[in-house]
């Protein structure tokens, strides 16, 4: 028996009368054939009861009777004004059918129809404006719909013109997703991804054994297509640790523990609680990601959440089945679950929650992100990759050293302060390594994340309010709830806080004044609007693991390298670009022990390929972090083209990466992978045989230039024994050309690896000078010759 579809055809025939009685005739008539042609079509797959063929009948019957009958009915009640919103009803609810019995085309006909009929319709005069408003909305819903049947058809399209592309299946997400990579303009508009940024993100979707496909907009409805009964996840429950396995009495539904569960009743931090689980910076990350959506009246979290009504609002589904969408491997990726959660003996859930009974948000979210990484036994995180999963917002880690001359506290305090309150950023922050005897005494926990919930300046004390996400252990120093000193009557009236009544609970609410939290804590995570800039850009890569050295230390000529030109032109302010670096990661064991330190570099090159890490100084040279995040951000200069070349590099790589570079900007900036002129490539093995006199350590070799034009660019690389400090010079002999050409060398000796860049080098024959710092050395070298023309080269003699 389909009791759903069954339900569904009744419910047609119910409107049907509804529409008959109210003297519509036509919106009758649909709804009496659709009703009869669902009910005949479950008769004959045996699907229904055999009964239900004299209703078949009867709504058929009733059909044409109305048809035959249909001109006279409407002469006699003429359609007037005041029906138009009734009709654009009845066509959303006949589109809606359309699109769930897949007849796409002629959905997304009626849905333009809609939205056509509601934009003129509210220009009418003598239409209410309340009516106006509801048109309004139609007109919105409609589009949104008509917009993702488009998306449809236009991914089946794509996945039968490319068929050779790995998860073809998968591969409509990743084309339509909104942010393409580079493409002529850098505009993240003008462009879609590569084959190669397609398989990027078709890899990353394999996390921790399971598949984490792109999400699209269309799954919100068609993940919940067709579901009967209760849903169970099939890849099974999640992991626990052996803590959480000793008080487990087992898994139960929310149907089961909740009598009138909800997903959520109302958003509040307060009432957010971290149980067992170890998750502190994501509970802190939902926390303030929570009193950002109260307080400036935007979801921020709940709107990842589904099933959703037309408000976009989660909803409670009988059928156990909920779909997350989270920001991982820089994609927004769905996560489905169902609602089978941990609990004890006490029939109580073992993962977090809200002090509201049977309000699921919470735990749904957790459980969400647990299962992508890993399970709930969470080898732990920080709140930067918590709630850039969670949002999508920029990622920035904002390290406490007081005693370093880099830190600014009074800076870091009044960015913090003047951007929070505008909402242009969620802060929370996290304790490092502490002595049991410091965390007694300061009432704090190591290694642990709080919400940044307040920021205040008041009689000229900086505080922060801080809330420790297992709602209770608070701060016992400074501006503590027992600190009998600082609170004076002011301050408290200021702050509407009295340390008295807080002192009655302990909720894990406290406030601390700046100075001891740059003492105690180690970092800021701070995450950053993506609004705040109009353009944004993404590139999807890969950085094979043979490629180049383990270490970049002394050559970062193999790294991957990109061009970002940025045109002020006419400008009379630079522009900001922030580039985000993420590595993306698939396993639970490499983000529990991450062993890849990444950054990026940026030169003022001209747009040069680099391969010596500090020739020329990088104008940012970041410091390598074994976060998956890496953030720097660029002021350009105002009234310049300048062009700057981005370098992707780790501390030591020992496996192959693939990751994202995002950029955020004020303007549009152009990026693409850094191209060479190079045509033509050699390469010249050597031996220094130490056969010379002293201090004429070096080898010669005979290049000669073969071209027609004075514009030849060339390249020296020469590799050789890290205890060799070697050296390249370019001597001319004879010139084919007029032209005069200097000698050139790579200056200072360097240990092992040295490269040379020229351009505009005319013809004729040269000398390379191979040097070492040392006479008498022996030892092999490599010599790479790379150019625009044609070129010869041999030994000449040792000298």
């Amino acid at each position: 028996m389909d009791e759903k579809n069954t339900a569904k055809a009744f419910n047609l025939s119910q409107k049907a009368v509804y529409y008959e009685q109210a003297k519509r005739y036509e919106e009758a008539i649909f709804c009496y054939t659709e009703s009869a042609n669902l009910l005949l079509k479950l008769l004959q797959e045996k699907k229904c009861m055999l009964i239900y063929r004299k209703n078949v009948k009867e709504y058929i019957d009733r059909a044409e009777f109305l048809k035959a009958n249909l001109e006279k009915f409407q002469k006699k009640y003429p359609t007037i004004e005041e029906n138009i919103l009734e009709s654009v009803e009845f066509l959303m609810l006949k589109a809606d059918l359309y699109k769930e019995d897949d007849r796409s085309e002629q959905a997304c006909k009626i849905f333009e129809n809609v939205v056509e009929h509601c934009l003129k319709s509210s220009k009418n005069s003598q239409i209410s404006p309340e009516s106006k408003r509801k048109l309004r909305e139609h007109a919105e819903k409609a589009l949104i719909s008509a917009e993702e049947l488009q998306n449809i058809r236009k991914v089946k399209e794509i996945e039968l013109s490319l068929p050779d592309v790995p998860s073809s299946s998968n591969l409509g997400a990743f084309i339509s997703t909104p942010s393409p990579g580079p493409s002529p303009s850098g505009s993240p508009t003008k462009g879609k991804f590569t084959k190669e940024e397609l398989n990027v993100l078709s890899s990353t979707s394999n996390i921790n054994n399971k598949l984490y496909v792109p999400f699209h907009r269309y799954d919100q409805i068609n993940e919940f297509k067709g579901q009967v009964g209760k849903f169970t996840d099939p890849d099974g429950k999640i992991g626990l640790t052996q803590k959480q396995k000793s008080r487990l009495k087992g898994w139960k539904r929310v149907s089961e523990l909740y009598e009138s569960p909800v997903v959520i009743s109302s958003i509040d931090c307060a009432s957010i609680k971290q149980t067992l689980i170890s998750d502190c910076s994501f509970i802190s990350s939902l926390s303030i990601a929570a009193l950002y959506e109260n307080k400036f009246k935007k979801q921020l979290v709940t709107s990842i959440i589904y099933p959703q009504d037309s408000s976009g609002k989660p909803i409670y589904n009988p059928a156990g089945k909920y779909m997350i969408k989270f920001h991982i491997n820089g994609t927004w990726r769905k996560v489905v679950i169902d609602d089978y959660f941990p609990v004890d003996e006490n029939d109580r859930i073992m993962c977090s929650h809200t002090d509201r009974k049977g309000e699921l948000w919470v735990s749904l979210l957790e459980k969400a992100y647990m299962k992508i990484m890993g399970g709930y036994d969470f080898p732990g995180s920080n709140s930067n990759i918590d709630l850039n999963a969670l949002t999508g917002w920029i990622p920035e880690r904002i390290s406490i050293q007081t005693k370093a001359t880099e830190f600014d506290g009074d800076k870091v305090f009044r960015k913090l302060f003047d951007r929070m309150h505008r909402g242009d950023c969620l802060v929370t922050l996290a304790t490092g390594r502490l002595s049991q005897e410091d965390c007694e005494r300061a009432g704090l926990v190591e290694t642990h994340a709080y919400a940044v919930i307040d920021i205040r300046c008041v009689d000229n004390k900086r505080l922060l309010k801080l809330k420790n996400p297992w709602t209770h252990l608070r701060w016992k120093g400074n501006y503590s709830e027992k600190d009998k000193i600082n609170w004076t009557k002011s301050l408290q009236q200021q702050l509407n806080y009295d340390p008295e009544q807080a002192a009655l609970k302990d909720d894990g609410v406290f406030w601390i004044d700046f100075e001891s939290a740059c003492h105690f804590f180690d970092v800021f995570y701070v995450n950053w609007n993506p609004e705040l800039f109009p353009f944004t850009s993404v590139y999807h890569a890969t950085w094979n693991q043979c490629s180049g050295p383990v270490k970049d230390l002394y050559t970062v000529g193999d790294n991957p390298q990109y061009l970002l030109t940025v045109d002020c032109t006419g400008k009379k302010n630079g522009a900001a670009v922030w580039i985000l670096l993420t590595r993306h990661i698939t396993r639970i064991d490499d983000f529990a022990e991450n062993k890849e330190y990444i950054t990026v570099m940026i030169y003022e090159a001209n747009g040069k390929k680099i391969y010596i890490p500090s020739d020329p100084k990088p104008i940012s040279d970041g410091v390598r972090i074994n976060s998956p995040h890496y953030l720097c951000q660029l002021v350009t200069k105002p009234n310049t083209i300048t062009k700057y070349t981005l370098v992707v590099a780790q501390y030591e790589k020992t496996t192959t990466i693939n990751y994202s570079l995002r950029f955020y900007s004020s303007m549009d900036v152009k990026f693409e992978p850094l191209k060479l002129p190079y045509t033509i490539s050699k390469t010249h093995k050597g031996q220094w045989d130490g056969n010379v006199e002293p201090g004429k350590g070096a080898s010669i070799l005979k290049f000669t230039l073969h071209s027609k034009t004075d514009t030849t660019a060339l390249f020296f690389e020469l590799k050789a024994p890290k205890q060799f400090s070697v050296a390249i010079e370019l001597k001319q002999v004879t010139s084919d050309r007029t032209i005069f050409f200097e000698t050139k060398n790579t200056g200072p000796y360097r240990p092992g690896y040295t490269v040379l860049q020229l351009e505009n080098v005319p013809a004729g024959q040269f000398f390379i000078k191979l040097a070492t710092y040392q006479s008498g050395q022996k030892g092999p070298y490599l010599l790479r010759i790379d150019s625009t023309s044609k070129f010869d080269v041999e030994n000449h003699k040792i000298v």
